[in-house]
């Protein structure tokens, strides 16, 4: 076939997973085109522009270690940088930022343009151009025939202009964009984000292809002018003093002295009641809406409904700009009409005269089962189709982010014809994510927390570049520089955890440690004697903040990175955000040696379960003592595990037993077969 162009891999859709994609395939030495509807929208943010929180954070800094943009990009445009959850365990301490929303895109564009190998392109997809191939691949039948079905291969795309674009690899990250219907009270029409057009082409053509589909909804607040709110009335929430960078690779920040403040506001009794008295005219409870939205993101009117103890819920007001003075009011995301949305906005003490420059409203749009994919993100019945992002049902910037990463790194890992990068559970949030969608699938936006993680506290945002850099570095998205700063870093914390475990307290050093503190009781001195400093790290009323002064004299070196700065905002005992975090990196790996220890060992047992693999001949229907229910969902998601099939909803643990049984029966079966 004659193609317009040809190239080794096409991205379609240059949103947050797009951006990742594209990057990882061009970086990885492979001619990439990116194709978008509108290239002065690459990385919008259409929701709050935010990068980050809890767990969300998490996956940016595995973006980052594995040598995605994200981070870097957040770093440069954020306007108000804090680390939330530092008040529990290190497992859950997560960066949040608030960005410049124009920024973000224009700086985004900047990095992609920039980019050897890759190509920006603006204009509509409209379909896949496919050929049936010879390989098969299994699938769910009535019948007790075949179950083997024809597996498509990608060969490109067609554009609605009907120009024919070549590529071994294709990569789909379109968001909201499917079939996309906005609703705002009675009010519905179709596009992809307000004021831009769906894609009805290519989510038919999805169809057409035989991917099994899902409807899904989400939401965005209204924005209101800055100026015409009244800023007295609310709490003021500023960020950290010495911000967290998201990326391994930024020492500081690009707006470190120059934050913005966010707001606190509260709803009151009387929000409540006007959208108690206007709930029938919203679409999700008049029955316009069908679809399900995220669950751990409700409207404000979930909110009052679910939640009626509650006689207020909490809103913030955070700037979306340096340039501008429009404000996203996050936590009030509703469907319900403009009038009701002003009415809701002048119930806020501080709200009364605020002018509203954009109304809230929900939309509804066509993603695929995830479960139709396989661990690289690749589709089970296309071989070269991959998808990521909210395509794939998640929520969130940065679950596009990673989705499109691994998308990327697969995609052309597959056109070099190299093994796959595949991450397993005890890695990443990542991993834990994708193997989540591809096991169980999502019928609501799939968000990520820390608690979906069997093994958190060896899956900290400290030590994401310990976990996966050398992944990335091996497909080549790790620079040389950035691989030599990995490996010095390690040594530096190899150092200081050593001079923490070889050195003992002595009484200067007890004095020194804690200058301007009360004055140590003389019995708890005398056992804090002759203690090694990782002993006495070990005790939870023990800070590292408080040895850092021994530290700087057992090892200055580590700490002549150190900038001496004229900022009266100091961060904690004068050590840079950046020696800090290091530091805090060796105390969390020392404090809880023996929780560590302990989800090691746990995680070798899930390690020999997942190396336990089910052959792709592996044929359900012949276990007996199998229920029918067990047979389909197992046919549906073929996991490639005994570990996997474990994760699926409804699969026993007796039932993962008889597989593991069956699958030496069959083997042996196939044997004696082969030899007759």
């Amino acid at each position: 076939m004659q193609f317009t162009e040809q190239f080794d891999v096409v991205v379609v859709g240059a949103g947050h997973a797009g951006c990742e994609a594209a990057m990882a395939a061009a970086r990885m030495g492979l001619r990439t085109a990116l194709y978008t509807l509108n290239v002065d929208l690459i990385a919008q943010m259409s929701c709050n522009p935010a990068i980050g929180g809890i767990a969300k954070g998490h996956l940016v800094r595995e973006v980052d270690a594995l040598g995605g943009i994200m981070g870097e990009i957040t770093d440069a445009v954020g306007i108000q940088f804090r680390l939330l959850n530092t008040s529990r365990g290190p497992a859950v301490w997560s960066p949040r930022a608030q960005c410049d929303k124009q920024a973000y895109r224009l700086k985004m564009r900047e990095v992609l343009e920039s980019q050897p190998n890759l190509k920006i392109k603006q204009a509509e997809v409209a379909e896949l151009i496919t050929t049936a191939a010879s390989t098969q691949y299994p699938v769910p039948s009535d019948t007790d025939d075949s179950v083997l079905g024809t597996r498509y291969s990608v060969l490109g795309i067609k554009l609605r202009d009907g120009r024919t674009v070549g590529a071994a690899a294709v990569i789909i990250t379109t968001g909201t964009f499917l079939n996309g219907l906005i609703h705002c009270g009675e009010q519905q029409y179709p596009a992809g984000r307000s004021g831009e057009p769906n894609a009805i082409l290519l989510g038919e053509a999805l169809k057409n292809l035989g991917l099994r589909g899902c409807r899904l909804k989400t939401g965005t607040p209204p924005r209101l002018d800055g100026r015409t709110i009244d800023w007295s009335r609310f709490q003021e929430q500023p960020g950290d003093a010495d911000p967290t960078p998201f990326s391994f690779r930024t020492k500081r920040v690009a707006h470190h002295d120059s934050q913005v403040h966010c707001y606190i506001a509260w709803t009151t009794p009387e929000t409540h009641r006007i959208i108690r008295e206007n709930v029938h005219r919203s679409p999700m409870y008049s029955g316009q809406i069908q679809s399900i939205g995220p669950r751990y993101c409700p409207s404000i009117e979930d909110k009052i409904f679910k939640f009626p103890d509650k006689e207020t819920h909490q809103l913030y007001l955070e700037p979306e700009g340096l340039n501008t003075h429009e404000i996203y009011v996050n936590g009030m995301s509703t469907s319900l009409p403009v009038d009701v949305q002003l009415a809701i906005l002048k119930s806020i003490p501080g709200l009364e005269s605020a002018e509203m420059l954009r109304p809230g409203y929900a939309i509804e749009y066509d993603s695929i089962d995830p479960t139709e994919l396989q661990r690289t993100l690749e589709t089970k019945k296309i071989g070269g189709l991959f998808l990521a992002g909210q395509i794939n049902g998640t929520s969130g910037y940065e679950e596009a982010a990673c989705q499109g990463l691994m998308a990327g790194i697969n995609a052309a890992l597959q056109v070099k014809a190299q093994p796959p990068l595949i991450l397993d559970r005890t890695e990443a949030y990542t991993a834990i994510l994708i193997d989540d969608l591809i096991s169980k699938g999502t019928n609501e936006p799939y968000r990520m927390f820390t608690s979906r993680a069997e093994f958190r506290l060896h899956l900290r945002i400290d030590n994401a570049d310990r976990r996966l850099t050398p992944h990335g570095r091996r497909v080549g998205l790790i620079s040389d520089k950035a691989w030599q700063d990995f490996q010095n870093k390690q040594a530096r914390l190899q150092t200081v955890k050593k001079a923490l475990e070889q050195t003992k307290l002595t009484p200067g050093m007890l004095e020194q440690a804690w200058t301007g503190e009360a004055t140590v009781p003389t019995h708890f001195a005398e056992s804090m004697l002759g203690l090694t400093l990782a002993q006495l790290l070990k005790r939870p009323e023990t800070k590292i903040e408080q040895l850092a002064p021994i530290l700087r004299e057992l090892n200055p070196r580590f700490f002549e990175r150190e900038e001496i700065r004229e900022n009266p905002r100091e961060s904690v005992a004068n050590l840079s955000s950046e020696i800090r975090n290091e530091l805090k990196s060796v105390e969390t790996e020392i404090k809880y040696e023996g929780y560590l220890l302990q989800q090691q060992r746990a995680m070798e047992r899930m390690k020999k379960a997942e190396q336990r693999s089910i052959p792709g001949w592996f044929d359900y229907r012949s276990v007996s003592g199998l229920s029918r229910e067990v047979q389909e969902k197992l046919l549906h998601v073929q996991p490639r595990t005994l570990a996997q099939a474990s994760r699926i909803p409804g699969v026993t643990p007796a039932a993962v037993s008889l597989v593991n049984v069956f699958i030496e029966i069959q083997a042996r079966r196939r044997e004696q077969a082969a030899a007759t």
